[in-house]
């Protein structure tokens, strides 16, 4: 690599010990072809050339399956849930509360009742950190880590603002993974919250959540997990992994958008306040007080997004349909035979190498601004995202203003491997 191509704290790594054979090496054990049929858009073609999508770390497309879960709903089913009294009323509430316990399955949570909707990851986290804020002091420390997305430091950065909590950074080390042992040294008698990520989206980075939460439970904290990554590559098991807060977001996990949840030990949500007041959170309202329902619709307030949530109710139980292990291994197989072929390029600069790491590839071209690269690979049908990728602690912890992100699904093929390397090529042959 040449120096000029160097950035700081990251590598290009080695060829893998075991690459993925090259064009025309075995077959997958994973079927992605099968799968990918699944999933109408895949067959579109972007500017003359089919589809590569490459962004779905961003946010995942929909298979058949969910499209027909939430059509179905709105033409023969739909009507709002809870207190109806009529036939449709009672279909729809049964299917909304359906997928909640295929939430609660997939999580292996203990009831369904653990299970909070919420429009998304980010809200779940400002759930959590709102009530969190009503019993915040002046002093009081909420430790997060440099590979956080914004969706899990911002809400903390307004308990800062609002209430004089202190915030911590746990650093993350040149290969990007987390330093375990700063991290200790953070987490004190005064920490509230340790907040961390599950899987970096920028990095691939998988933490060690058990430990993080032993450590946590030690000092008497909370821990949160931001899992909207690692719910979808990491078949998380709640109750194992011992969180007390578990968030996740539907259209990263092949459903719908405008759909998400929060996950808690019980004695952890009915410790927080409600985050929203209205219909449906309440027990009674009278002129002079008002009471509240019980967890998890205390938090509930409003009409929520039914056909979202059935949808993702439905992705779920698609995506449950397959071997997770296989996929897994199919998209670390995907990057590894990525890598594979970038492994010789001087000008390319790659963060995130921790071992164990998901099916994620953030880089950068020597000379290059990631916006102009990703532009140019869309030429070639290849769908890359590009900028601070909502980590903007991360970048400058790497010394960098932009990169482009190539994160692979369970859809992705060799195929679409070797035409993310060869459009990466044409691309920076623009700027030589």
């Amino acid at each position: 690599m040449t120096e000029s191509s160097v950035i700081p704290g990251a590598v290009v790594p080695p060829p893998p010990s075991q690459p993925f054979p090259p064009r025309g090496g075995r077959a997958f054990e994973f079927d992605a072809h099968a799968a990918r049929a699944q999933f109408p858009i895949l067959s579109r073609r972007v500017n003359g050339k089919p589809l590569v999508y490459l962004d779905s770390a961003a946010s995942a497309q929909k298979p058949r399956a969910v499209i027909d879960a939430m059509t179905g709903l709105m033409e023969t089913s739909y009507a709002n849930v809870h207190r109806g009294l009529h036939t449709l009323a009672n279909e729809t509430t049964e299917a909304f509360e359906a997928a909640r316990e295929t939430v609660a399955r997939y999580l292996n949570a203990e009831t369904a009742d653990q299970i909070v909707w919420t429009k998304g990851g980010t809200e779940a986290i400002n759930l959590v950190a709102a009530g969190l804020g009503q019993s915040i002091r002046a002093g009081d420390e909420i430790v997060v880590t440099q590979m956080e997305h914004h969706a899990n430091i911002v809400p903390w950065h307004m308990l800062r603002e609002r209430f004089g909590a202190v915030l911590k950074w746990a650093p993350v080390l040149d290969d990007g993974s987390l330093d375990m042992d700063a991290l200790a040294s953070l987490i004190g008698p005064r920490t509230r919250m340790v907040a961390v990520t599950h899987m970096s989206n920028v990095l691939g980075t998988v933490n060690d959540v058990r430990a993080i939460a032993d450590l946590a439970h030690k000092a008497g904290a909370l821990l949160l997990v931001d899992g909207c990554q690692g719910a979808v590559h990491c078949a998380p098991d709640v109750q194992a992994l011992d969180a007390d807060f578990y968030v996740f977001t539907g259209h990263k996990l092949y459903g719908p958008t405008g759909i998400g949840g929060l996950y808690g030990k019980r004695a952890a949500l009915e410790a927080l306040p409600p985050y929203q007041g209205g219909g449906e959170m309440i027990a009674t309202v009278e002129e002079d007080r008002v009471s509240y329902a019980g967890v998890p619709h205390r938090f509930e307030a409003g009409t929520p997004p039914i056909i979202e949530a059935i949808g993702l109710g439905a992705a779920l139980d698609w995506l449950s349909g397959f071997d997770r292990a296989a996929i897994a291994a199919h998209e670390q197989a995907l990057y590894a035979h990525a890598r594979d072929r970038l492994a010789d390029f001087d000008w390319l600069g790659i963060l995130g190498t921790a071992e164990g790491k998901g099916a994620i590839l953030t880089f950068t071209v020597d000379g290059a601004h990631a916006h102009d690269v990703a532009q140019i690979m869309d030429r070639y049908g290849v769908a890359v995202r590009a900028g601070l990728h909502c980590a903007e602690p991360l970048a400058k912890r790497f010394g960098v203003s932009s990169s482009a992100r190539a994160s692979f699904a369970l859809y992705n093929t060799v195929e679409d491997a070797d035409a993310f390397v060869d459009a990466l090529i044409r691309a920076r042959e623009f700027f030589v």
